[in-house]
């Protein structure tokens, strides 16, 4: 066969043609199994650490975060809030936090890294409710004695603004202090070991 019939122009334009729609069908193609590679919600879900902007957060109020499909709370306490928490001390059951339910870095007077922001999960340790925040002094339903803190309505557990559980009630243990770190002064970073900026 001689060369004489063949159009090298139209030769040209089908094999760049191919060549563009191959292109363009290898990167549809390759976007999906890309997009594998991120990790899925449910893998988020079950261990992928969440960031807490506190920037906004108020003197006594409480920022919610959801982590491995739990609710953490993000507590900025109050001067007043943090001088009351040595007056429970009789009051508690672990007040040293003696069983482990917070990071060594966390076993300290305010369960903290910084003593104005309390980080727990806020699950109850007998039953598995979510406690109230209730941070207002001397409610007429809890007492005039109630300096603030957490009250579980299911069963009624009591915990300070510390998270830590008063004695005589049905839950056993302080809420947990989930792993964290301060990724800057106003970022907290929920499911990773760490400390302060």
């Amino acid at each position: 066969m001689s060369s004489e019939g063949v159009d090298l122009k139209k030769r040209r334009f089908l094999t760049a043609t191919t060549a563009v729609v191959g292109a363009v069908g290898a990167g549809f193609a390759a976007v999906p199994f890309i997009a594998s590679w991120a990790p899925s919600e449910r893998a988020k879900a079950l261990g992928a650490p969440e960031e807490a902007d506190i920037s906004q957060l108020e003197p006594g109020a409480l920022l919610r975060v959801k982590w491995r499909g739990k609710v953490c709370w993000v507590v900025h306490r109050t001067e007043q809030n943090l001088a009351d928490l040595p007056k429970l001390v009789d009051r508690l059951a672990d007040p040293d936090s003696e069983v482990p339910q917070q990071p060594e870095y966390c076993k300290n007077d305010t369960r903290s890294i910084k003593p104005q922001y309390a980080v727990l999960v806020g699950i109850c340790t007998h039953l598995g409710c979510s406690p109230t925040y209730r941070p207002e002094v001397g409610p007429a339903d809890l007492g005039a004695d109630w300096l603030g803190g957490f009250f579980c309505p299911c069963h009624g557990s009591f915990f300070d603004l510390a998270g830590r559980v008063y004695a005589g009630v049905p839950a056993p243990l302080n809420l947990e202090v989930p792993p964290h770190q301060y990724l800057s002064e106003d970022v907290i970073l929920i499911g990773v070991d760490g400390g302060a900026v």
